[in-house]
């Protein structure tokens, strides 16, 4: 498979570290990996890989800057804050490259700047873009304040040169982190959102929505989740971290009722709105700690036949664990991005009687040195 060349990789953008190694192994790489860390437990089947592992990526996020007394927008170079510009990444939909380059010839036609977080002047701080398999595109442009002069001239010309762009949204970040997305927001033309199509159902995807990044693989990723699930039409479904309800509603059409937990208010509302868009009414949500929502739960005699979880990359912890483990579900479908935290919980698993029966890797993230991994795990009879 041939590499096509990135005008980045001798900047060191770090944005995909593999990218010298051929594509066959790299997925040798990571089976290693996860064979040497989750092999103890139950097979490890291969790397599913993709086909094409170029111009995957739905989401991309940009950081603004001042070079030369010109606006530029791109990456920042590894272990810097350096912005590389550029609007050409072999990672991103090519939507979203060119997205990037006409959100940029908008910005410097308003006369935007970018902001100077040392002298605490400028407008603009990054931009997320978000794209479906469809071509159509969400811009959020992060700003340190409210005020954002020219945002209608600025919303006509990027329609006007991408009419792919369905939505432009303000997000206000005025903190000081490391994060790029603050909490207030304001749409600036446009729905505020891009609905996109994934395993037949359609989702509302909002700029601070959690939505995997490689939809194709997604796909790949959710059928065998649903496989492993084993379900029959009659199971009661518990899908904890549920976010805007994807893994939840794929399980919805096969399964006797689902219920979705997830501690973002926000993201449940997606939810809930996503289950009403795909006529899905055996799907319920409860904005609730997922900790606590299954312990109160267990307590009230709720036994479900499947739970998935889908935590964060620092996985799941040892509270939630126990509390999935008083419901007693008879399969828990664990969906991990990060094979450490996947085998220390699986051997917290298997302390509170499941035993993982397999793994099945997904290469969602080709280039990079991540991995998403969902393990089996079922409950020892007489426990």
């Amino acid at each position: 498979m041939n590499r096509p060349e990135c005008p980045n990789t001798t900047k060191k953008c770090g944005g995909c570290p593999l990218l010298a190694l051929p594509y066959n192994e790299q997925l040798a790489q990571k089976q290693a990996r996860l064979q040497a860390l989750l092999g103890r437990f139950a097979p490890v089947e291969p790397v599913r890989g993709m086909a094409d592992p170029w111009h995957y990526r739905n989401k991309a996020i940009a950081t603004f800057a001042m070079q030369q007394g010109r606006l530029v927008c791109g990456l920042y170079a590894e272990g810097t804050h350096r912005v590389l510009p550029s609007a050409d990444c072999l990672l991103q939909q090519q939507a979203l490259n060119r997205t990037l380059q006409a959100v940029l010839e908008a910005a410097r036609a308003c006369r935007w700047t970018a902001y100077d977080e040392d002298r605490r002047a400028g407008m603009l701080r990054h931009v997320v873009l978000r794209g479906t398999r469809e071509g159509r595109v969400l811009v959020t442009l992060v700003t340190p304040g409210p005020s954002l002069p020219g945002s209608r001239n600025f919303c006509a010309a990027l329609r006007g040169s991408a009419p792919w762009v369905q939505s432009v949204v303000q997000n206000i970040n005025p903190t000081a982190t490391s994060a790029v997305l603050g909490n207030r927001e304001k749409v600036l033309c446009g729905p505020g959102m891009v609905v996109d199509t994934l395993c037949g159902l359609r989702f509302a995807i909002s700029s601070r929505s959690f939505y995997q990044v490689n939809p194709a693989q997604t796909e790949v990723l959710y059928a065998a989740a649903m496989e492993l699930a084993g379900l029959t039409g009659r199971e009661t479904v518990v899908d904890a971290y549920c976010g805007i309800g994807t893994i939840g509603l794929c399980a919805a059409p096969r399964a006797g009722k689902v219920i979705g937990v997830e501690r973002n208010p926000a993201a449940v509302r997606d939810a809930a709105a996503n289950a009403r868009r795909n006529g899905l009414r055996q799907a319920r949500f409860f904005c609730a700690d997922a900790t606590e929502w299954m312990r109160r739960a267990a307590g009230q005699g709720l036994r479900p036949d499947v739970v998935f979880l889908d935590p964060p990359r620092a996985g799941s912890t040892p509270a939630c664990i126990e509390a999935v483990a008083r419901m007693a579900p008879t399969r828990v479908v664990y969906v991990s991005c990060d094979p450490e935290t996947l085998a220390r919980d699986v051997a917290l698993f298997t302390r509170q009687g499941y035993r993982a029966k397999r793994f099945v890797p997904v290469d969602l993230f080709p280039h990079t040195n991540h991995i998403e991994t969902i393990a089996l795990l079922q409950r020892r009879a007489g426990r």
